[in-house]
């Protein structure tokens, strides 16, 4: 509950790629395989706006740790506070942020309205994708 009093970072996504980089270890050496585990940088929890946005910018930098990235940026604070815009209304800023996960690199996505987030989806893969 006080996670997001005063977050402070060195540098945000070196400080998560470090932490992830440890728990991946750690996992793995209680038995877990290293193919069984998906990353998720944590949009939204300990993190300012700043903070946020900086993680998405930065987050093809999370492929490095070999696992697949997820995201789950549906219907947070930040977006709010970046569009001015109250929970009910931030569809088109969690599907901007989608858009902007999947070109980064994220293979997994997590949402609340899945309809609209496939045809986000299914639209980055497609512009993606070779002729």
């Amino acid at each position: 509950r006080d996670m997001q009093k005063n977050p402070t970072y060195a540098d945000v996504v070196g400080d998560i790629l470090a932490f992830l980089r440890a728990q991946i270890a750690a996992a793995v050496r209680a038995g877990v395989a290293a193919e069984r585990l998906i990353v998720d940088p944590g949009i939204g929890f300990g993190k300012t706006v700043a903070h946020n946005l900086e993680s998405l910018r930065r987050l093809d930098e999370f492929r490095s740790l070999g696992r697949p990235v997820m995201i789950g940026t549906s219907r947070k604070s930040f977006i709010g506070q970046v569009l001015g815009v109250p929970v009910e209304q931030r569809l088109m800023g969690t599907a901007a942020t989608v858009a902007w996960a999947v070109a980064k690199g994220a293979k997994i996505v997590r949402v609340h309205d899945v309809g609209e987030a496939v045809q986000v989806v299914r639209m980055c893969d497609a512009i993606k994708a070779e002729a």
